[in-house]
C-alpha cells in the first residue's frame, strides 16, 4: 500500500491528531469559562442592585447577542486573513469582558461585560480551523471530539462551578474565565504548521452559508441553544428553592445526569456513524422533548431531575456534536468559514432568546412554566423534523 493510500484509510494523521488536540483544548478553556457561570449566575444575579427577572435573563443569555451578531463577520474575516489572528483577538475580548463582569456591582455592569464576552465570537473560527486541518472522512469524528471535549468542559463546570461560587463567589468564575482565555490563545503556539485556509474564489460573497439545507440546522442549533439556556435561567431556582439543595450540592444532581446521559447519548452517536439517517436527530429531539415534560410535571424530588435532566442531556449532549459535524461536511471549503458563522450565529442567538424566555417565564417565581414553554417548543421541532423528512 502506497503512502497516499494509507493517508486515505485508517487512523488519522499526527498532524490531524494535533490540530484536533489543541482545537479541542481551546473550546475548552473558553467553554468552561462560560459553562461554569450558567448554573449559578441568575441566582447571583438576583442578587444584584436593580435585578428584575428580564434583566436576570438577559446577564444569563446577553453573551448570546454579541456572540450572534459576530459569528458570521469573524468567520468570513478568518477566511480572508486566517484563523488563527481572529481567535487571538476573540480571546482578548472575552478576557476584557471577564474582567469587567468580575468587578461590576450590580446587573448592568454584569450583563455589560457578558455582552463584551460575547463579542469574543470565535466557535466558527475554532470549527473552520479544525475543518482546514483535517480531511474529510475524518471530518464526523474530528467534530465529535471536539464535541466531547466540549461536554466535559459542561461536566466539569456543572459541577465546579457551584462549589467554587460557593467558596468564593461568583466573581471569582469571572476572573477564571479570564485567566483560562489567555490560556487558550497560549495554546496557539502548539498548533502543526501548514494548515492552510481552502483558496476562495474571485466572488467572496457568503450568500451559499444560506442554502436551506444549511439553514435548516442553523434552526436546530438556534432551537437547542433556546432551550439549554431558558432551562439553566430555571433550573438553579428550582434545585434552591422548591428543593431547598444549597448552591454547593448542586453539581451532585447535574453530575448525576450527565453520567446518566450516556446511556442515551452514545446508542444515538453509534446510530448515527453506522446509518447518518434523519431518525437519530428525530430521537434526540424527542429526548428533550421528554426530558423538559419531567422537569414541569415530575421535578418535586432531586431524583426525578436527575431522570429528567439525564433524558434532556442524552439527546442536548448528541445535538450539539452532531449538528456542526453534519454542517461542515454540507458547507464547501471556500464558505465553510461563513457557514459555520451563521451556524454558530443562530446558536449563540438562541442562547440570547433562551435567557429572555427564561427570565420572562420565571417571573411568576414558578420555574415549571419555563419547563413547559421548552417541552412546547421542543413539540414544534419534532414537528417540523418531522414534516421535513417526509417531504425528502
Amino acid at each position: 500500500m502506497n503512502k497516499q493510500s494509507k493517508q486515505l484509510t485508517g487512523a488519522m494523521l499526527p498532524q490531524e491528531r494535533q490540530t484536533v488536540a489543541v482545537v479541542a483544548l481551546i473550546a475548552v478553556c473558553r467553554m468552561f469559562g462560560l459553562f461554569a457561570l450558567l448554573p449559578v449566575l441568575a441566582i447571583y444575579a438576583a442578587g444584584l442592585e436593580h435585578a428584575t427577572p428580564t434583566l436576570i435573563g438577559l446577564a444569563v443569555g446577553g453573551y448570546g447577542l454579541t456572540q450572534a451578531m459576530l459569528q458570521i463577520p469573524f468567520g468570513a474575516l478568518s477566511d480572508r486573513i486566517g484563523r488563527v489572528p481572529v481567535i487571538v483577538f476573540g480571546l482578548l475580548l472575552f478576557a476584557a469582558g471577564s474582567v469587567i463582569a468580575a468587578e461590576s456591582l450590580d446587573i448592568y455592569g454584569v450583563i455589560g461585560g457578558r455582552l463584551l464576552q460575547g463579542a469574543g465570537a470565535i466557535s466558527a473560527t475554532l470549527s473552520a480551523l479544525l475543518a482546514d486541518g483535517t480531511r474529510h472522512e475524518f471530518r464526523t469524528r474530528s467534530m465529535a471530539i471536539l464535541g466531547i471535549g466540549i461536554g466535559s468542559s459542561f461536566l466539569l463546570a456543572l459541577m465546579i462551578g457551584p462549589v467554587i461560587a460557593a467558596a468564593y463567589g461568583v466573581r471569582a468564575l469571572f476572573w477564571i474565565a479570564a485567566g483560562l482565555a489567555v490560556l487558550a490563545g497560549l495554546l496557539l503556539i502548539f498548533l502543526p504548521r501548514g494548515i492552510e485556509r481552502p483558496a476562495r474564489p474571485p466572488d467572496r460573497s457568503i450568500r451559499a452559508a444560506f442554502r436551506p439545507d444549511l439553514l435548516r440546522l442553523d434552526l436546530y442549533i438556534f432551537i437547542l441553544h433556546v432551550l439549554l439556556t431558558a432551562s439553566f435561567v430555571a433550573l438553579p431556582f428550582l434545585l434552591s428553592s422548591e428543593l431547598d439543595l444549597p448552591l454547593g450540592s448542586h453539581w451532585k444532581i447535574y453530575i448525576g445526569a450527565m453520567a446518566a446521559s450516556l446511556l442515551g447519548t452514545v446508542p444515538l452517536v453509534l446510530a448515527d456513524e453506522r446509518r447518518g439517517k434523519s431518525a437519530t436527530l428525530a430521537i434526540a429531539i424527542f429526548l428533550l422533548l421528554a426530558g423538559q415534560l419531567m422537569l414541569a410535571f415530575l421535578g418535586s424530588t432531586s431524583t426525578a431531575v436527575v431522570a429528567a435532566l439525564a433524558v434532556f442531556f442524552a439527546g442536548f449532549n448528541f445535538l450539539e456534536a452532531g449538528l456542526p459535524a453534519r454542517l461542515s461536511i454540507q458547507a464547501s471549503g471556500e464558505i465553510r468559514g461563513a457557514s459555520l458563522g451563521v451556524f454558530s450565529s443562530a446558536q449563540f442567538l438562541g442562547a440570547f432568546v433562551g435567557g429572555l424566555l427564561g427570565g420572562q417565564f420565571i417571573g411568576g417565581g414558578n420555574p415549571a412554566a419555563v419547563f413547559l414553554v421548552c417541552a412546547v417548543l421542543s413539540g414544534l421541532w419534532l414537528l417540523v423534523h418531522r414534516f421535513h423528512k417526509s417531504r425528502e
